[in-house]
């Protein structure tokens, strides 16, 4: 256990020691991508929009949640996979890729 200097404050338990600023901003963008990707898809003239953000957002998700480091981080991820998976699914049956 290691020695404290004379006067030293303890950090509280839980206390966030580094910064986390890649995965954090990974993690905002991939949910931000997912729910455009939602939204998108679900609108049938926003097909092909809501496609691309979904096929971007998905494999941007999945690597955001293999490097994340804190638990609030993973669960910006799996909404950001969810919806952009959710997202592609609707703009795939509104006629996905097609111009």
């Amino acid at each position: 256990m290691p020695q404290q200097a004379a006067g030293a404050k303890p950090e509280p338990v839980g206390a966030r020691t580094e910064s986390h600023r890649y995965q954090d901003v990974l993690a905002v963008v991939a949910v931000t991508i997912g729910l455009a990707a939602l939204v998108l898809g679900w609108i049938p003239a926003t097909h092909f929009p809501g496609a691309v953000a979904g096929v971007i957002g998905l494999p941007l998700a999945l690597y955001s949640q293999m490097i994340s480091a804190t638990t609030n981080e993973r669960w910006l991820n799996v909404i950001g996979m969810v919806a952009s998976f959710m997202g592609a699914a609707f703009a795939l049956s509104n006629g996905g890729f097609s111009l």
